[in-house]
């Protein structure tokens, strides 16, 4: 299972939300790169680098924070927040990325995302399906949707969708656990790569979600407060 670090932008900084509300965000570090020189001298390979300010807005805010990762460091880097246009895309790769997370446009203009899939390759794009009580949420968790989770996974995965980051907003940074339960029904109805992401807090939640089938798990706020170290982490790159 890969191990994918999170550093969540705003205003060019390092910060974490509690339940994808901006009102409680927290700076971690002022400096992001610094924060992805250390994943890398942990022997961490990947980054999850969300754009918040771009989430928000509509549209790439903090791609030169990419550009600036993906420069300094060899982490394979997938970006996500404010992606809503080809030119979005080419800008975030030609900054460095070397996946987009199709988020809030996956929901708004799926037949846009279905062109992308067709044009870039099932490789280069993520499913990120956001959800609370399974509804699918957009717009950096600011709008939610009457899209069940698992539908919208299974419409996509029709397209050619390989990949699948799904964030239970109710568990996001709250350090309670991952929502296992819906990890293991997504994966017993549809044969994805699912990246578990929301709620890690222990060495044993990351166990957990490797025991469910997840392809993937991203971490956050439990690295930034201290409750998984990145030496523990090294062990399972």
């Amino acid at each position: 299972m890969r191990i994918i670090p999170a550093i969540d932008i705003i205003n060019g900084k390092c910060v974490r939300l509690t339940k994808g509300d901006y009102s409680t965000q927290k700076i971690y570090n002022n400096d992001p790169v610094e924060v992805a020189k250390e994943f890398e001298a942990a022997g961490i390979k990947y980054l999850h680098l969300v754009d918040l300010d771009g989430a928000k807005s509509g549209q790439i805010v903090n791609y030169k924070v990419l550009e600036s990762i993906a420069l300094n460091t060899n982490l394979t880097i997938d970006f996500g927040g404010g992606i809503k246009t080809e030119a979005d895309l080419n800008t975030a790769f030609n900054a460095g990325a070397s996946q987009i997370t199709a988020g809030s446009i996956a929901v708004k203009s799926p037949e846009l995302v279905y062109e992308w899939l067709a044009k870039f390759g099932p490789e280069k794009i993520i499913l990120g399906a956001d959800c609370l009580n399974r509804k699918i949420a957009t717009s950096g968790w600011l709008e939610n949707s009457e899209l069940d989770v698992i539908e919208f996974i299974k419409t996509y995965k029709a397209k050619g969708i390989n990949n699948v980051i799904c964030t239970d907003i109710s568990k996001d940074g709250m350090l309670q656990g991952a929502s296992n339960e819906l990890y293991t029904e997504i994966l017993s109805n549809v044969t994805i790569n699912l990246i578990a992401s929301g709620g890690i807090a222990t060495m044993n939640d990351v166990l957990k979600v490797q025991q469910i089938g997840c392809e993937g798990v991203i971490i956050g706020k439990a690295i930034y407060e201290g409750k998984i170290s990145l030496k523990e982490l090294s062990t399972l790159c």
